[in-house]
């Protein structure tokens, strides 16, 4: 009698617990809410704080591959290593020098011409200006039924306050390459701490894991935590394939322009080049926002070259969309084109770029959790459909 009263105390002691952590949790964040901008004050200052460590997560995860690569195919099954530690060491070693060394090429390489191409840009802009009045007079005295005579008015009369707009536009470009790059100086102490982290987690890569699995384990029955291993592997799959996926596709698109428009002999060859490339990242939308800028740098050129480039980036994105991107994404996310352009438009909304970019593979992952779920329901009340 005694225990059985026990026993309903204990579940009722339960219940207890569970009302006050609930109304606790809850409690929390209806403050979180009602006070959000000091909730986001201390979000971004615990993002701030906790940077190089989420970095060297970050940075981690994307090494990760490279590093199992030379692992399992170079000293595992090449040079047949036995000792885990050592080949495991050496593949960290030699994934970082292969890794900083194409970084430190492309900025040797990249931002110099960059440099130079804003350089040409903004000393041609007074040229490139008066040949497009020029060539909009020459259209309308060919063609005077077409009245476009006002827009040749409205550059003249408005001339000096153009030239003072786009000349100030790109004063601020180059200043702000000069202060991106003191502020990568003052980020070294960050990034090395990343990298140490990093190198840290890929080194105890299998403890964390273990220990992980052993946490959920703990938490969950032996079934439930099966299903949530297995399902983190899933998700993590979907995210890493398209990242790095993404990656190495606009990296080759990038190298691709670049070749393609030196010897068409276009002009700011590597400045619309990093822009392409860069732009790519961001699936739908990426190859127009590449597009309209080039083109409109070209357009300073000749309204020829503006138009070549422009077919010319019709067709590299037409390759990259019925051919390379297939091969090296493929099913990398599985969500149709409408979840894609929601995922683009919310996570650019509020995140920006890395939010557009990021998006898809976040969305893809709800996606496959909320399916699982719905399946699984399902097959709980014997439904098919």
């Amino acid at each position: 009698m005694n225990q059985n009263k026990f026993e309903k105390n204990k579940k009722y002691l339960t219940i207890s617990l569970y009302v006050i952590i609930t109304l606790a949790i809850s409690i929390f964040l209806i403050k979180a809410i009602w006070n959000w901008s000091e909730t986001l004050s201390l979000i971004n200052n615990l993002i701030g704080m906790l940077s190089p460590f989420l970095i060297g997560i970050f940075i981690a995860y994307l090494m990760n591959p490279l590093v199992n690569v030379i692992d399992n195919s170079f000293f595992k099954k090449l040079l047949k290593l036995k000792k885990d530690s050592l080949r495991k060491g050496l593949s960290i070693l030699i994934s970082y020098i292969i890794v900083i060394g194409v970084i430190s090429f492309c900025i040797s390489v990249i931002v110099p011409e960059v440099y130079l191409s804003l350089k040409n840009l903004y000393e041609n802009l007074q040229g490139s200006y008066d040949k497009l009045i020029a060539f909009i007079d020459k259209i309308n005295k060919k063609y005077p039924e077409i009245d476009i005579s006002f827009i040749s008015d409205l550059l003249k009369n408005n001339s000096s306050d153009i030239i003072n707009v786009i000349k100030n536009s790109l004063d601020t470009v180059l200043p702000l390459l000069y202060n991106t790059s003191v502020t990568v100086i003052k980020s070294a102490i960050n990034m090395l701490i990343a990298i140490i982290v990093s190198c840290y987690l890929l080194i105890d890569k299998n403890k964390f894991l273990l220990n992980i699995k052993k946490l959920i384990y703990v938490i969950f029955n032996k079934k439930n935590s099966e299903r949530i291993i297995s399902t983190f592997k899933e998700c993590n799959k979907i995210f890493g394939n398209f990242v790095i996926g993404k990656t190495i596709d606009s990296t080759i698109i990038g190298f691709l322009c670049y070749f393609i428009m030196k010897i068409l002999n276009l002009e700011y060859t590597m400045l619309i080049s990093v822009i392409v490339g860069v732009t790519n990242m961001i699936p739908y939308f990426g190859p127009f926002i590449g597009a309209i800028p080039g083109a409109i740098i070209l357009l300073t050129i000749s309204w020829e070259h503006s138009l070549i480039f422009g077919i010319m980036v019709f067709l590299l994105q037409q390759f990259d969309g019925l051919y390379l991107g297939p091969k090296i994404l493929g099913e990398s996310t599985g969500i149709r084109p409408v979840w894609i352009i929601f995922s683009i438009t919310v996570g650019g909304w509020f995140f920006g770029p890395v939010g557009m970019f990021l998006g898809v593979p976040t969305t893809a992952v709800i996606l496959h959790l909320t399916t699982k779920a719905i399946d699984k329901k399902l097959k709980d009340k014997n439904i098919n459909i």
